[in-house]
């Protein structure tokens, strides 16, 4: 029973690592997605310039964080 526990605890411990990393990725792709649609004046909904860009860039990030460090810490598992 105990290592039924440790096996479930590694696991919800590897989804919260991933979350918190797709957090921490958000964070610098609504910095550049900002940026872009700032500098190069980009229209999206209707808004222009970081208004349109920070959400866009933010998603994008948080899909990246997510999905790579999904793959990183899931690898073995995936490959049994």
């Amino acid at each position: 029973m105990t290592s039924l526990m440790i096996k479930l605890a590694k696991i919800v411990l590897r989804l919260l690592a991933v979350l918190l990393s797709g957090v921490v990725c958000a964070v610098p792709g609504f910095i550049a997605g900002s940026m872009i649609f700032a500098i190069f004046g980009f229209e999206f909904n209707g808004r222009q310039g970081y208004e349109a860009g920070g959400p866009i860039g933010f998603i994008l990030g948080a899909l990246i964080g997510l999905i790579a460090s999904s793959v990183l810490l899931f690898r073995k598992r995936i490959a049994k």
